[in-house]
């Protein structure tokens, strides 16, 4: 249970609150859910449980797995680690975000609630001059420099927690602000003490980190379906529209969110699986963990817009004019809503809580990938040094925070965007890419499925053997494809990047995917012996490689993958 919670906490995460309901809004509600169901079959589930089963199998971490499978492709691991760690130097910050909201709606009224303070019926200092209180229309992005109103949500987000001002941008950092310095070394310490003594202490931690969601997202589904205007919201997002299935962007769309959301590719799965008995049913958790992430995605939509529709209602526009995604919905368009019922902190906690929840066990899932990945691949130094678990979660806990600290910087929003953007983004395609080809036309689908058989019981199925060997790898292809054709403008609200920006992001992305041929390559250096004996020993499994060195041998494609086949 401890394993099947922590999967499903990391896969269950805040994509699901704020980009899956976002991303049906944009694609026609509920029309949505056909693409995002098909990708979700052919391309996640199965790459899924590839990991699951690598990991369980070879009883390895994320690195040191790929000399049982293929040396050549060690530099897998190595950038799912980086991948890892790069993710971490934003998604903290939504934690960080997310304490600073749930202290301040420890009042007697929410201080988002309005313009006015209500200490001295004045202004808030934070508080724009077109900022309105009113139930008018909020207008994103650049709104106080056009004259448009803004709503006091979005003043308290842009101006009093990020500290945005004229001159913030992503060449004007700025200095961070202590206040959110303060949550983002609290969210630290948290993660620190859940991750020091590896699964016996975040396999404790999600029990809580895990199921709380499920009940939060209900109670606020029970009092948000009452308010007025919300069931026209719900049925906005339930809206069919089949004429967009022809377009290509619902497609990309949903391939981009069931990856992200599964989080096949970080080499987390990989890395939990590595710590369960050898005959464990990890098909049967891998359904689970699938179905619980569709699920929750899904209610969550529901939750969502029933608010949305409120909004809609209450301010008399469309809710085209109140949807919005990320950051946006989570810390501007919901809070507004929330400060407008009875008891508004009361639900303001309880949202905030959730978010919380839902980003912590998935950042202790990224970090638990990353120290498990070094401890296995210097297995022998962290066996026999004392301590050395609590010294390295401490060492890669501080640097995260160190390079998180730009996001507390008034152009923080900016820099966050900008990580967003780049940090995994296509280097977790190539990753997941790698592995279903290393797997199935390297390592074999025949040896694999023996694998499977012996630790199992029974061989994969057919689908499961087809996926692996043609679908996902096509679906991921396709995707990487698609992602680096449709690349938009790099833009925050109205704020455009310097085209500098973009490119340092690519070459920030390309210093993770390089890792798998520079890896490779120097795989291939270290080998000793002739050049067919170092294809040999770089692409054959470890089973393989001591029939390797004790004579000529040769690994050329036969039958339906690269392996060794022999003497020369």
């Amino acid at each position: 249970m401890d394993f099947l919670l922590s999967i499903i906490g990391f896969a269950v995460d805040l994509a699901a609150v704020w980009r899956f309901p976002y991303y049906a809004f944009k694609n026609g509600g509920g029309t949505f859910l056909i693409p995002y169901f098909i990708m979700l079959i052919i391309g996640a589930v199965p790459l899924l449980y590839l990991e699951l089963l690598i990991g369980q199998y070879h009883r390895q971490g994320p690195i040191s797995v790929w000399t049982q499978i293929a040396p050549i492709f060690q530099g897998i691991g190595f950038c799912a680690a980086v991948v890892s760690f790069y993710t971490s130097f934003y998604y903290n910050n939504i934690l960080a975000w997310s304490f600073f909201y749930l202290f301040a709606s420890l009042t007697p009224e929410l201080p988002w609630s309005s313009c006015q303070n209500q200490s001295w019926a004045g202004p808030n200092d934070w508080a724009s001059p077109t900022c309105d209180s009113n139930d008018t229309i909020a207008h994103y992005g650049n709104a106080s420099a056009k004259g448009l109103p803004r709503s006091a949500a979005q003043d308290y987000f842009d101006f009093f927690v990020l500290g945005l001002n004229k001159d913030s941008g992503f060449d004007n950092i700025g200095w961070p602000r202590p206040q959110l310095v303060g949550c983002l070394a609290l969210t630290y310490v948290v993660l620190f003490f859940a991750l020091f003594k590896g699964v016996r202490s975040s396999g404790k931690v999600v029990w809580v980190t895990a199921i709380a969601p499920y009940c939060i997202l209900l109670i606020l589904f029970i009092r948000g379906i009452f308010l007025p205007g919300a069931v026209d919201g719900v049925q906005y997002y339930m809206t069919f529209d089949l004429k967009r299935l022809l377009e290509a962007q619902i497609w990309i769309d949903a391939a981009v969110q069931v990856f992200y959301s599964t989080g096949a590719g970080f080499g987390v799965h990989l890395a939990l699986a590595s710590y369960n008995k050898f005959h464990h049913n990890c098909r049967r958790d891998c359904l689970i963990t699938v179905a619980a992430n569709a699920a929750a995605s899904i209610f969550s939509g529901f939750v969502v817009f029933a608010y949305l529709g409120y909004m809609s209602a209450r301010q008399n526009v469309g809710i085209d004019h109140v949807a919005k995604n990320g950051p946006g919905l989570v810390f501007q368009v919901y809070p507004e809503a929330i400060s407008t019922l009875p008891g508004a902190p009361f639900w303001s906690v309880l949202f905030f809580l959730m978010l919380l929840t839902l980003g912590l066990d998935s950042s202790m899932g990224g970090m638990e990938s990353i120290l498990t990945g070094i401890c296995d691949y210097f297995k022998d130094f962290f066996q026999r040094t004392r301590h050395s678990r609590l010294v390295l979660t401490a060492t890669i806990c501080l640097l995260s925070f160190c390079v998180g600290l730009v996001n507390c910087t008034p152009s923080g929003i900016y820099t966050f965007q900008w990580f967003d953007t780049f940090a995994a983004g296509v280097s977790l395609l190539f990753v997941a890419f790698f592995e279903a080809i290393a797997v199935a036309w390297f390592y074999g689908i025949e040896q694999f499925s023996v694998d499977i058989t012996e630790m199992l019981g029974a061989p994969p199925g057919l689908f499961w053997r087809l996926c692996w060997k043609f679908f996902s790898p096509l679906f991921l292809l396709t995707a990487i494809v698609a992602a680096a054709i449709t690349f938009p403008t790099l833009k925050y609200d109205s704020y455009m990047y310097p085209q500098w920006a973009t490119t340092a992001g690519w070459v920030f992305s390309l210093s993770t995917t390089i890792l798998i041929p520079i890896v490779a390559i120097i795989q291939m250096a270290k080998s000793k012996g002739t050049l067919s004996q170092k294809v040999g020993l770089s692409i054959s499994p470890a089973r393989d490689q001591e029939r390797i060195r004790r004579g000529g041998a040769i690994a050329r494609f036969h039958g339906r993958h690269w392996r060794y086949i022999g003497p020369i």
